[in-house]
C-alpha cells in the first residue's frame, strides 16, 4: 500500500480507502461488511469513510459494530463522518440539518455514539450551507478539535471560492481552516479537481478524499448491456442516481475505453481507479466494492497507475472527451 500526506497535515492516508455509501445496510449485512473491511485493512487500507445521512445513521452503526468486533488498535485506522443532511430524512426539523453550531455539535456527538468511538479523525461539512456564516462553521469545528472530538475538519463538494473563504476567515481568527475536501472525481467528473481547485492546491495545499472513482460502477462496464439487479443503480430509491449516471454517450465512451484496458491486460475498473490516483492532488480514492473479488481487483490499481504514461493518458482524454477546457491556471 502507498500512503500520502493529507495536504499539508501530518496525517498519512492509504491512497486507496474504503467507504460505506449505499453499500452498508443497502447491499451488505454485518458479516459481509466485516469481511470487506477486514480484507481492506489487511491490505494496508487505513481510512474508512462514512456520514450521518448514509442509511440514516445505520451505516455508521454497522461500521461501528465491525470496528468494535475487530479490536484493531485505534491509532492504526482513520474514520470519518459528515454533517449536513441529518439522519431523519424528510422528517428532519430545521435544527436537525445544515451547518449551524447546534447541528454540527449534535451530529458529531451522535456519530460518536453510533460508531462507539471517542473521537472522529476526519469530520466533513457534507455540503456548503449558504444560510450560515462561515465564521460560525469555522469556530464550531475548531471547538470540536479543541475538545478532542475531531482531529481534522474538511469540506465536501464546496467550490474553490468557498474553501478559500473558509481559510481566510480561519486565518483572521487564528484558527484552523479545512484540511481536506471530498469531491467526486472520475473520468466523467473532472472540473473541480482539475480546474476549480487548482488555486486551492497551489495556495492552500488541501488533501482530497475523492468519492466515486468508478462513477457508481459505470466505469466498470457492468452497465454496458443493461442494469444488473444487484447493482447500486438497480436499487429502489436510487433512481436519481441512475438518471444522473447513465446515458448512451457515456456507455459508448466506456466501451471505447475497454480497448485500452485490454491492451494493458487489466480491467476497466482497475484502469479507472489507477487513472484517479495518478493525479498527485488525490490523497485517497474511496472504494465501494461489495464483493471481496471486486476489492482485490480494485487494489491492483496500485501496480497499474505508475504505468500510465502521459501519452496513454492523452489517449484516454481523447476517448472520454471530458478534460476541462478552461483551466484556472
Amino acid at each position: 500500500m502507498e500512503y500520502r500526506r493529507m495536504g499539508k497535515t501530518g496525517l498519512q492516508l492509504s491512497v486507496l480507502s474504503y467507504g460505506s455509501w449505499i453499500t452498508f445496510t443497502k447491499q451488505l449485512d454485518d458479516s459481509v461488511s466485516d469481511r470487506m473491511m477486514g480484507l481492506a485493512y489487511d491490505n494496508g487500507i487505513n481510512f474508512f469513510d462514512n456520514a450521518e445521512v448514509y442509511s440514516r445513521g445505520e451505516s455508521e452503526k454497522m461500521m461501528g459494530r465491525v470496528l468494535k468486533g475487530k479490536n484493531w488498535e485505534r491509532s492504526s485506522y482513520v474514520v470519518s463522518s459528515k454533517v449536513f443532511w441529518g439522519w431523519h430524512g424528510e422528517n428532519n426539523r430545521p435544527t436537525q440539518k445544515g451547518l449551524s453550531r447546534k447541528h454540527i455539535v449534535e451530529a458529531c456527538h451522535e456519530a460518536l455514539e453510533r460508531f462507539q468511538l471517542e473521537y472522529l479523525d476526519l469530520f466533513f461539512c457534507h455540503r456548503p450551507d449558504r444560510d450560515v456564516p462561515i465564521e460560525e462553521v469555522v469556530r464550531t469545528m475548531n471547538t470540536l478539535i479543541q475538545q478532542g472530538k475531531i482531529f481534522y475538519w474538511g469540506t465536501s463538494e464546496w467550490t474553490g471560492a468557498e474553501i478559500a473563504e473558509a481559510h481566510m476567515v480561519a486565518r483572521e481568527l487564528g484558527l484552523e481552516g479545512p484540511a481536506m475536501e471530498q469531491p467526486q472525481y472520475n473520468l466523467f467528473e473532472r472540473h473541480k479537481m482539475e480546474s476549480d481547485y487548482v488555486p486551492v492546491f497551489k495556495n492552500i495545499g488541501m488533501g482530497t478524499t475523492i468519492w466515486s472513482p468508478l462513477a457508481s460502477g459505470l466505469l466498470t462496464g457492468k452497465y454496458n448491456n443493461g442494469i444488473p439487479a444487484d447493482s447500486r443503480l438497480g436499487l429502489e430509491g436510487f433512481e436519481w442516481l441512475k438518471d444522473r449516471t447513465l446515458s448512451d454517450a457515456r456507455i459508448e465512451s466506456v466501451r471505447k475505453l475497454e480497448a485500452v484496458a485490454k491492451e494493458l491486460d487489466t480491467t476497466l475498473a482497475t484502469l479507472a481507479i489507477a487513472w484517479c490516483i495518478s493525479n498527485p492532488n488525490v490523497t485517497t480514492a474511496i472504494l465501494g466494492a461489495t464483493k471481496e473479488a471486486q476489492l482485490e481487483e480494485n487494489l491492483k490499481a496500485l501496480e497499474l497507475y505508475p504505468k500510465l504514461t502521459t501519452e496513454l493518458k492523452d489517449r484516454i482524454d481523447v476517448i472520454m472527451g471530458t478534460k476541462p477546457v478552461f483551466q484556472t491556471y
